[in-house]
């Protein structure tokens, strides 16, 4: 409680100085509390960066949505089909270009690898391939489930001010900075929320601090609700398809190399 009301002093003396056309951070406490993950960055965060992320998850379908959301699926810009069991790390890749199937658990870095149809059996190529699988998996899936992960661990959360998207809409922007975590720790994006929806409508990534413009500014569109939580395919050009949040899948849908065919209607 305590830490709450630090919170809510500070963004009322932050907001005093807004200008009057601009958006407020308003603090709102929420009972489906969005605690953080073991190793966020609080101290360096700010805190109506903080609020905002909240907002965020709020926006989303909530954190006990999100935690309690199993089985997710979706295809990456038409080159691969992924399906990830959030509860145990399992996670399914499956190329459409090519004939490659990689089947990984991310946190014991297990599994099989097939490439044009046989069984990769030697351990240092197999274990080259599981990496392969699980890097994969960190990339495909920030582009879609990011706004669920700003108060992961490793992650420094910093308030930029107010901005309005290439649409016009005006927006919070967020920036995340991360440290010993992922493949690229280096990276840098910045997220505009939108000031009404509380939902993420525009990111834009930098691949260090030094980096002066973005590497890309892609927009987030096209919500909509799967299951208990909210998701979005649309990044412009590209478009994540295929989405479905599922409660079961077949039980060989990460042991077995063979089609796995989801009958299971989206919740």
């Amino acid at each position: 409680m305590k830490n709450l009301i630090v919170l809510f002093l500070m963004v009322l003396i932050a907001s005093c100085g807004a200008k009057k056309n601009e958006p407020e951070v308003v603090f709102e406490q929420d009972k489906d509390v969005n605690l953080p993950a073991e190793g966020f960055n609080y101290e360096a965060s700010d805190p109506e960066a903080v609020i905002i992320a909240d907002k965020v998850m709020t926006a989303m379908g909530g954190r006990k949505a999100w935690d309690e959301t199993r089985y997710i699926t979706w295809t990456f810009f038409g080159k691969r089909k992924l399906l990830w069991d959030k509860h145990t790390g399992d996670v399914r890749i499956d190329y459409l270009d090519r004939k490659e199937k990689l089947l990984v658990n991310i946190n014991s870095l297990n599994g099989k690898a097939s490439v044009d149809g046989e069984e990769i059996t030697d351990a240092d190529s197999l274990a080259g391939y599981l990496k392969k699988a699980k890097s994969i998996w960190i990339n495909d899936s920030y582009w879609l489930v990011m706004p669920f992960k700003l108060k992961d661990a490793g992650v420094s959360l910093y308030y930029l001010g107010n901005d309005t998207t290439a649409l016009g809409m005006e927006s919070f922007v967020l920036q995340l900075a991360f440290e010993n975590v992922g493949d690229t720790p280096n990276n840098i994006y910045n997220v505009w929320v939108d000031a009404e929806s509380n939902l993420v409508t525009q990111w834009a990534f930098f691949e260090n601090s030094e980096q002066p413009n973005p590497s890309f500014i892609t927009p987030w569109d096209d919500y909509k609700k799967y299951g208990n939580i909210m998701l979005s395919g649309g990044r412009g050009k590209g478009q994540l398809t295929e989405i479905k949040v599922l409660n079961e899948v077949p039980e060989n849908a990460f042991t077995s190399f063979g089609k796995v065919t989801i009958t299971t209607k989206n919740l």
